[in-house]
């Protein structure tokens, strides 16, 4: 067993030797893997073509690519000294299997060189069973391809992406101490937590409340996963539901129930909104106006459409982000910071939009060492 791992690792490294395209970028110095230092760290999924020339680079560290690969974005965040990686998803039907197991990591770490990428992000967010062989199968993938990657291209990051609390939420019963054990770190996803609604009636709720996003981080790091293997992912968009009855008076929007894995109510019964969205809504639709839900920190709003439909929205802006990155850097002191996604705030030139879309950027200031990423920090 232990000779065919190493005849495995040993066909990875091969991998190294042979690229078959020449560095897309004008300065081929711009192809070499971006090396840091340990420090914060604040990770942005990039998932449309040109958004990111709008993006304030000054507080990037990572860009995962969730779409087809780009060198026009790898070359200018690699001037800016941004790593760039890949983001990956493997079959969790397919574990069992080694030899599809050893091709999809010799395929990925091939396309990493191939592209001169920095590294990887793992989002795999399919069921595995409590106690299954899978959980061990997946921890191996996990390990194998960070092996990889590390031997492979030197300097690369490997990270994967974790539900909000480890307690096998949407059926996620993932060994999250040996994946960060094998990894760079592991992003908490704390967003779409209201994917499996288990307690109370079928009603609208925070997208990533405050109380719950901390619960889900003390449970990480009940497992003796370091905080400095934490990186802590929140939202830049929201939720719209339509109210199958509302209460007007208490704010309460009732919605229909839609199963998702097991669990009746789900977010699945609203529309997933971008921030530009919900800010034309908040001046176009609604009487009033932005509200704050103190158990949740969250805003909110409710409006009615042209069909007389009552629609309830929750979603993240400046001041219920501030919180959140403030006990990921005050209290928490986690490693860093990771947003899904910058390219749904507004970018279309107009006043609104652009202050808008800078209060966004410039709240991210509240976590320490985010001004210093790119230079020394004054002490």
């Amino acid at each position: 067993m232990a000779f065919c791992w190493m005849i495995s690792v040993l066909l990875l490294m091969i991998t190294n030797l042979v690229v078959s395209r020449k560095c897309p970028c004008v300065n081929p110095s711009l192809c070499d893997t971006i090396s840091r230092p340990p420090g914060k760290e604040f990770l942005m999924w990039s998932t449309k073509p040109d958004v990111w020339r709008h993006y304030d680079w000054k507080k990037i560290t990572t860009v995962a690519v969730f779409r087809d690969w780009d060198d026009e974005l790898f070359c200018f965040a690699h001037s800016r000294g941004v790593r760039v990686v890949l983001l990956a998803n493997f079959p969790l039907e397919k574990l069992n299997n080694s030899v599809v197991r050893d091709e999809w990591i010799k395929n990925k770490t091939t396309e990493a060189i191939e592209n001169f990428a920095d590294g990887i992000n793992l989002d795999i967010e399919g069921p595995v069973p409590k106690d299954s062989k899978s959980v061990t199968l997946l921890s191996k993938l996990v390990k194998l391809t960070s092996e990889s990657f590390h031997e492979n291209i030197p300097g690369s990051q490997v990270s994967f992406d974790v539900a909000w609390s480890p307690n096998c939420i949407d059926g996620r019963c993932y060994d999250h101490k040996a994946i960060a054990d094998a990894t760079d770190f592991i992003v908490i996803m704390a967003y779409d937590q209201q994917s499996q609604i288990k307690e109370g009636p079928c009603v609208a709720k925070a997208n990533s409340p405050y109380t719950q996003t901390m619960k889900g981080v003390e449970e990480y790091t009940k497992l003796n996963i370091s905080s400095s293997k934490i990186v802590l992912g929140l939202p830049w968009y929201g939720y719209d539901y339509i109210c199958t009855k509302f209460d007007a008076e208490k704010g309460i929007c009732y919605i229909k129930e839609v199963p998702f894995r097991g669990v009746n109510c789900s977010d699945a019964a609203g529309t997933q909104i971008d921030y530009a969205t919900i800010q034309d809504l908040l001046v176009t639709r609604t009487d009033t106006g932005r509200q704050w839900n103190i158990e949740s920190l969250s805003p909110y709003f409710w409006y009615v459409d042209h069909y007389g439909n009552t629609h309830q929205v929750w979603y993240d802006d400046p001041a219920s982000l501030s919180l959140k990155y403030r006990y990921a850097s005050e209290y928490a002191n986690l490693k860093g910071i990771a947003i899904w996604n910058p390219d749904l705030l507004d970018y279309g030139g107009l006043s609104r939009g652009n202050i808008q879309t800078k209060q966004m950027w410039d709240t991210l200031y509240h976590f320490p060492g985010v001004h210093c990423m790119h230079f020394p920090c004054k002490k």
